[in-house]
């Protein structure tokens, strides 16, 4: 290999290597989303609706960093019914991925949630949730293009770990807030590789959400929100975000994310029941010489259940 092959090569990998470093020195992150809103079962067991009747289901695909070689990739699904005033059960799975070809990264998370809903006033409702199921984590470090004789990237892992977590949710048609830890179980990831052995591990991450709907008039509501997380090793993380619904079916806004990235999203009901949504990030850290940005999809369905919801619902869920 000639060494202007070589130097373009490095190039080209330096951002997915910032990326890994990242990962593994910073701890190990979730996965982030820009339209939090609409992805809550995922970071919160305690996620409910109360829509009696009603299967609801999401998907988030998200690509960030765009441009980038091996530059992160993650979908999640979400799934959640109430079985009776006070019981909400879902399933929720995601697949992050970061790298391709010469390095690859993935972890699968699947879970079962489980929410209980008291009545605390006519209108607010407080749910309490616990979250449980499998991490799969493999990667692949035995195709490596860079020569290297180091141990951390000799052998490729290919392991399962439970987990389990739990959330509070307090909430009302207009507002809500919660609280949770995704997973409490601190797992030891690449337990193989030497100089990663005190890097690899997974570490607990807390969230604290909000948001609410202000009616302008009929026509026009503000939704002010905020997602802040905290996980050991790594800066505070916090989004803030203001989307303008009109006609309760078209949605535009923008969001914050600190020493990050500035979004712009928008959204749509094409019919009573479905709904898609898009955010563009622009990063403003210092990484963004490195890449064109972040791409995010919404899609969300309200399935009818055994006929017992019909027709449009008259209060639609804004969250």
């Amino acid at each position: 290999m000639n060494y202007t092959i070589q130097l373009n090569m490095y190039k080209q990998l330096l951002p997915l290597i910032v990326v890994l470093c990242c990962n593994l020195i910073m701890a190990q992150q979730d996965p982030q989303f820009t339209q939090y809103n609409y992805n809550m079962s995922v970071i919160n067991p305690a996620y409910a609706t109360r829509d009696l009747g009603t299967l609801n289901l999401g998907g988030n695909y998200r690509r960030q960093w765009t441009g980038t070689v091996g530059s992160p990739r993650t979908f999640s699904f979400f799934g959640h019914t109430p079985f009776s005033n006070t019981i909400e059960l879902g399933l929720t799975f995601t697949s992050d991925q970061i790298g391709e070809d010469v390095i690859e990264i993935n972890e699968k998370n699947i879970n079962a949630d489980f929410a209980y809903v008291l009545n605390i006033t006519d209108h607010a409702k407080l749910s309490l949730g616990l979250k449980a199921g499998v991490t799969l984590y493999d990667t692949a470090f035995s195709g490596i293009l860079i020569n290297s004789n180091d141990p951390a990237f000799s052998n490729d892992a290919n392991q399962a770990f439970p987990s389990i977590g739990a959330g509070a949710y307090f909430f009302s048609d207009h507002y809500y807030i919660g609280v949770s830890a995704p997973n409490f179980l601190r797992a030891t990831q690449l337990d193989d590789a030497v100089a990663f052995n005190s890097q690899g591990r997974e570490e607990i991450h807390f969230y604290l959400i909000g948001g609410y709907v202000i009616p302008i008039s009929a026509a026009v509501k503000l939704k002010p929100s905020f997602l802040v997380r905290e996980v050991n090793g790594a800066p505070l993380n916090v989004d803030l975000s203001l989307n303008t619904l009109l006609y309760d079916r078209f949605e535009i806004g923008a969001s914050y994310r600190h020493n990050d990235a500035i979004s712009g999203i928008v959204g749509f009901r094409i019919a009573p029941s479905l709904k898609v949504a898009y955010a563009y990030d622009a990063t403003v850290s210092d990484f963004s010489s490195y890449n064109d940005g972040s791409h995010e999809i919404v899609l969300l369905f309200d399935l009818s259940l055994f006929g017992l919801k019909e027709g449009y619902k008259k209060s639609p869920r804004f969250f």
